[in-house]
């Protein structure tokens, strides 16, 4: 028993001293929880708004000013236009546009009736419903405050833009885009090279008359082309089993496309230069990359519903930028003209992290 208890006592000290067991043991489950409990929710804030105001009348104004004051809003325009609706909804920083009739109040007072119209973006259906409702409840409460009752009535019109049917597979076929090409290319790429040192045949590729470049490449380019040929069985899967609408340009998606998977392999090669197991490798890949594809990037939770340093993190997740390109090409049918920041900011990052690993690649070997 006393040996029993000398071996008890050997294994606790050999995995305290080894470092990357404790952060596995203690850090992951903090941080886990950590961005879980502050990303996960369900409810949507500051959501961008555009309240149309034919009336301009006193009632008008409380109800905006209501709508406005609830938290779950945020005007992102003034003096807008009906005929504007659109181009906004396409450039995306819109979710949410409340019309109000002219002669909003005499209407009511007079006729009993006032109409308004609610147009949301509905490529989100979670985020669309709940908006739909939040204005909703406001309208309703402006009613039951003005003691409205029988026939007089503020009448709601919804009205969704680009899911009519509110069809969940909108949102998810864009997010497994990304997290299929993230698990492809950087989770394997990461694991092929770290186990090429792992069992020693990258000394042998390192003789041979093969520059490190080429070695890269080499390991690389099977990955890509396998990559595109998920994206494209991806994309005829959604569109025959589950009629996902594809209205934007073909060439302007496998672009964008190219640039995830650039970036994705880079940040493959970028790990495998850190790691130097391919159980390690794995790990990085899974708690590095797969959990901010599926909690930061706005795949399953608004981004705008998070706290702040969540929003700001989320904006180095290549994913997030690479969702917004896909469900604007797939489901609004926009172009570069409205994604050309989205666009910039993903080439940036594929550059910069193409060079980063390419860079320690070198210095590591």
């Amino acid at each position: 028993m006393k040996s029993f208890f000398g071996f008890l006592i050997k294994e606790f000290f050999h995995i305290l001293r080894d470092k990357r067991t404790m952060l596995i043991l203690f850090g992951m489950p903090l941080a886990q929880l950590t961005i879980f409990g502050f990303a996960i929710r369900n409810e949507v804030k500051d959501a961008g708004i555009v309240i149309i105001d034919q009336s301009k009348d006193n009632l008008t104004m409380k109800i905006s000013n209501k709508v406005l004051s609830s938290g779950y809003f945020r005007q992102v325009r003034s003096a807008v236009s009906v005929e504007d609706i659109d181009s906004y909804f396409r450039e995306g920083e819109v979710k949410l546009v409340l019309i109000m009739e002219p002669k909003f109040e005499a209407n009511l007072t007079r006729h009993g009736y006032a109409a308004a119209q609610i147009i949301a973006d509905a490529s989100e259906p979670n985020s669309a419903s709940l908006l739909v409702s939040y204005l909703s409840t406001i309208l309703a409460d402006v009613q039951r405050e003005l003691r409205l009752g029988g026939a007089t009535q503020i009448a709601s019109e919804v009205k969704l833009l680009y899911n009519p049917e509110m069809k969940s597979v909108f949102l998810f076929v864009p997010g497994l885009i990304a997290l299929i090409l993230m698990l492809i290319c950087a989770l394997m790429t990461s694991i092929t090279i770290t186990r090429e040192k792992e069992q020693g045949t990258m000394e042998i590729l390192l003789v041979s008359p093969l520059r490190p470049i080429q070695i890269i490449t080499g390991k690389v380019i099977p990955y890509f082309l396998l990559s595109i040929v998920n994206v494209v069985t991806v994309l005829l899967l959604s569109q025959i089993l589950f009629e996902v609408p594809f209205k934007g340009s073909y060439v302007l998606f496998f672009f964008e496309a190219g640039l995830f998977i650039t970036a994705a392999l880079s940040l493959g090669i970028l790990i495998s230069t850190v790691a130097d197991t391919q159980q390690t490798a794995m790990m990085m890949s899974l708690a590095g990359l797969m959990l901010p594809v599926v909690i930061l990037s706005g795949f399953i939770f608004p981004i705008a519903s998070m706290p702040l340093p969540l929003q700001w993190l989320s904006n180095i997740v290549p994913a997030k930028w690479f969702l917004i390109v896909v469900r604007g090409i797939m489901l609004k049918g926009v172009g570069l003209g409205e994604l050309w920041k989205e666009t910039l900011i993903l080439g940036g990052m594929t550059v910069f992290l193409l060079t980063v690993s390419v860079k320690r690649f070198k210095i590591r070997l």
